[in-house]
C-alpha cells in the first residue's frame, strides 16, 4: 500500500459516523481484548476493542476505494485522492491541519492500495473529540487545492522514477503486468508518470465524492474508550456523513497471464528473480493448508527448503523466500530471490526442483510440526499494540472472517495434515504456469 505520512506518525485510518443501529457482537480476541461490532444507520461498520491500559485511541478506516477503480489512462487516481485528503478542507489549509494535529500530539495518515484506501489516526483520549473533528473534516470536506495537487503529483512522479531504477520494483511491476494482463491489478497503484500528469482536480473530487462513503467503509477503534462511548462520539462528529452508492465492480480479475519468461537487462551485480503464478483468495477453504505448505517450501526463513538448498547448501543467494498472498477473491504465489548474475540459471533450476519435490514427495512430521508451531506461535505478535489490533480487526471484517477468528486460528492450522500439504502442493503449485521475471545483467546470466 502506498501511504502518505501526515504529522508525526504513520498508518491508516478513517472515521465516520451515523446513527447507531443493529446488534453488537462480542468475542475474545486475546487476553484482555474483547471486540464489539455494530452497523451504524449510515451503513458504516464499527468495530471496537476497549483497552484501558493507556489513555490513547487508535483508529483505522478502510474504504472500498482502491486503485482497482482507476479507469484506463487514469492510473494513480485513487492513490492521489488518498494522499491529498489531509492537504486542505473547507475550513483548514494543509498547514492548519498539521498545526492542529501537532497541538494535540496526534497522527493522521492516508493511503491507497489495490482494493482499499485507508485513513488512520492515533490520539490521546482527552483529545479524541478534537481528533475526530479533524478526522471528519478530511473525510467529508476535503477540497483538493490545485497548488497541493501540483505538489503531490510531482512527489508521486519522483517516487515513480525512483522505483523505475530499483530492480526489485521493476521485477514486481513486470510480474503483475504479466499475471493480470488488461486488469487494474496489473497496473501500479501509484500510476505512471504519464497517467499522473493527466490527473485533474475535477476527477479527484468526483472520485472522492463517489468512493468515500460510510456504506463502503469499515472503522476499527482500539484503546481507552468503550463501544458505546465511540458510537456517541461518531454520531456527533460524523453526523453529516451520508450514504452513497454501494460498492461496485468485480473483485475477480478477468484473466491470468500465460507462463512466460520476462527478461530485463540492467547493469547489476545481482539478478533479481521472481517465479510465480496465480494463487487463491483469502476466503478459500484451502488457505490454511497452503500457508503451512508454503512455510515448508520457502516461507519459513532458514527453516525452509528453498533457503536450505539455495543458500545453505549451494551458497547461491543471501535471501530466498516464497509466499502466497491472498486478497478477497484473488491471490498470488511468488518465489523471490537475489543471486549473482552468473548463478541465476542454477538458482532458478533449484527453485523449480524444490517446487517439484514438495509436489511429489511427502513432507516430514518434523517439517509439518515446525510449520504449525511457528504459524500459531507467531500469531499473537499481530496483536501486541493497539494500532496492530485496530488494523487486524479491520482486516478481519474486510475478509469476513468473524470476530472469533483469533480463537479459531490455532485449530485451523492445527488440523492440517501431511496429506493436506501434499494435496495443496499438487493442486496450487503449478510449474507449467510459472511466470519467471529476471532483472539483471543478461549477457552474464546467459540470457538473450
Amino acid at each position: 500500500m502506498t501511504c502518505h505520512k501526515f504529522s508525526r506518525m504513520k498508518k491508516f485510518v478513517q472515521a465516520l459516523a451515523g446513527f447507531c443501529l443493529t446488534m453488537t457482537l462480542a468475542a475474545p480476541l486475546q487476553a484482555g481484548v474483547v471486540p464489539k461490532r455494530s452497523v451504524l444507520g449510515n451503513g458504516l461498520v464499527l468495530l471496537t476493542s476497549e483497552q484501558r491500559s493507556l489513555p490513547m485511541v487508535s483508529i483505522e478506516l478502510l474504504i472500498d476505494g482502491g486503485s482497482r477503480y482507476d479507469a484506463a489512462g487514469q492510473e494513480g487516481l485513487a492513490n492521489l485522492t488518498a494522499r491529498l485528503l489531509t492537504y486542505g478542507t473547507k475550513r483548514r489549509s494543509a498547514l492548519q491541519i498539521s498545526d492542529a494535529l501537532d497541538f494535540i500530539g496526534a497522527s493522521l495518515s492516508a493511503g491507497s492500495g489495490e482494493d482499499t484506501a485507508s485513513l488512520s489516526m492515533t490520539v490521546l483520549k482527552k483529545d479524541l473529540a478534537t481528533g475526530l473533528e479533524l478526522f471528519a473534516e478530511v473525510l467529508t470536506s476535503s477540497t483538493f487545492p490545485q497548488e497541493e495537487i501540483d505538489r503531490q503529483k510531482q512527489s508521486v512522479i519522483a517516487a515513480i522514477k525512483a522505483r523505475e531504477e530499483q530492480p526489485g520494483d521493476i521485477a514486481e511491476r513486470r510480474f503483475a503486468a504479466a499475471l493480470y494482463p488488461g486488469s487494474p491489478y496489473g497496473r501500479p497503484v501509484e500510476g505512471t508518470e504519464a497517467s499522473v500528469q493527466k490527473l485533474q482536480q475535477k476527477g479527484l473530487r468526483e472520485f472522492f465524492e463517489h468512493a468515500y462513503r460510510p456504506n463502503r467503509a469499515i472503522l476499527s477503534v482500539v484503546g481507552d474508550i468503550s463501544h458505546e462511548e465511540m458510537t456517541l462520539a461518531l454520531n456527533h462528529a460524523f453526523r453529516s456523513w451520508q450514504k452513497g452508492e454501494p460498492s461496485g465492480g468485480p473483485l475477480v480479475p478477468s484473466t491470468h497471464g500465460p507462463a512466460q519468461v520476462i527478461r530485463v537487462n540492467k547493469e547489476l551485480t545481482q539478478a533479481n528473480i521472481i517465479l510465480g503464478h496465480q494463487g487463491v483468495g483469502r476466503e478459500h477453504p484451502d488457505y490454511y493448508a497452503i500457508q503451512v505448505m508454503n512455510y515448508i517450501l520457502g516461507g519459513g526463513g532458514f527453516s525452509s527448503r528453498t533457503m536450505d538448498s539455495i543458500r545453505n547448501e549451494k551458497g547461491l543467494a543471501y535471501s530466498v523466500y516464497s509466499h502466497f498472498s491472498a486478497e478477497r477473491k484473488r491471490g498470488e504465489f511468488q518465489l523471490v530471490m537475489q543471486t549473482k548474475n552468473e548463478t541465476a540459471r542454477e538458482a532458478i533450476q533449484i527453485a523449480r526442483e524444490e517446487i517439484r519435490r514438495i509436489r511429489e514427495a511427502p513432507v516430514s512430521e518434523q517439517e509439518l510440526g515446525d510449520a504449525k508451531d511457528f504459524l500459531t506461535g507467531s500469531f499473537p505478535l499481530r496483536l501486541d499494540t493497539n494500532r496492530k489490533v485496530a488494523n487486524f480487526l479491520a482486516q478481519v471484517e474486510y475478509f469476513q472472517l468473524g470476530l472469533d477468528y483469533p480463537d479459531r486460528y490455532p485449530d485451523l492450522i492445527g488440523q492440517i495434515t501431511r496429506d493436506d500439504v501434499a494435496r495443496v502442493a499438487r493442486q496450487y503449485l503449478q510449474p507449467e504456469k510459472l511466470i519467471t521475471v529476471i532483472v539483471g545483467n543478461l549477457p552474464k546470466i546467459g540470457e538473450k
